[in-house]
């Protein structure tokens, strides 16, 4: 028994190559339709699609501000045309190269906030508001919680 068991096991593993690897020939003109349509679809899985990211360009309205705080500052004496062109790229580099930043990319975003046009935080919930107080006296919280912190710390 067990060695027509191990006989059948040797065939089906001896065949199951030969079933496996079946090869379809294709002749006459079918063969040229099929290679080149294999052809460009392997052409076109191999080259890479490139979109573009992100904001690609300055808004004009935004330009004229970043002009408008580059003269403000001696930095651009030109009048702001809302054009990102060499000139105020230029002025942009010195502003950002006098303050130590990076000079490449356009424009830092320090750079904006050191001008002064930063994010605006006027329609926030909580911005007019809302208030940064110093935290209560220490007097002022009971002695229980206040035991909890410096246990909660590990500073003894």
């Amino acid at each position: 028994m067990k060695a027509n068991l191990a006989i059948l096991l040797s065939a089906a593993l001896c065949a199951a190559p030969a079933f496996a690897s079946h090869t379809h020939r294709v002749t006459g003109a079918h063969a040229s339709i099929r290679l080149h349509a294999s052809a460009s679809r392997h052409a076109a899985a191999a080259k890479p699609v490139h979109r573009l990211h992100g904001q690609q360009a300055i808004d004009s309205d935004r330009v004229t501000q970043i002009q408008q705080a580059l003269v403000r500052e001696h930095y651009l004496s030109t009048e702001p045309n809302g054009q990102w062109d060499t000139t105020t790229e230029a002025a942009m580099q010195k502003f950002q190269a006098d303050q130590g930043w990076q000079t490449k990319l356009m424009p830092d975003s320090r750079a904006l906030k050191k001008l002064g046009l930063g994010p605006d935080y006027s329609n926030a919930i909580n911005a007019k508001t809302g208030t940064f107080a110093d935290p209560p006296p220490v007097s002022t919280i009971p002695q229980q919680q206040a035991a909890g912190f410096l246990q909660g710390s590990g500073v003894h």
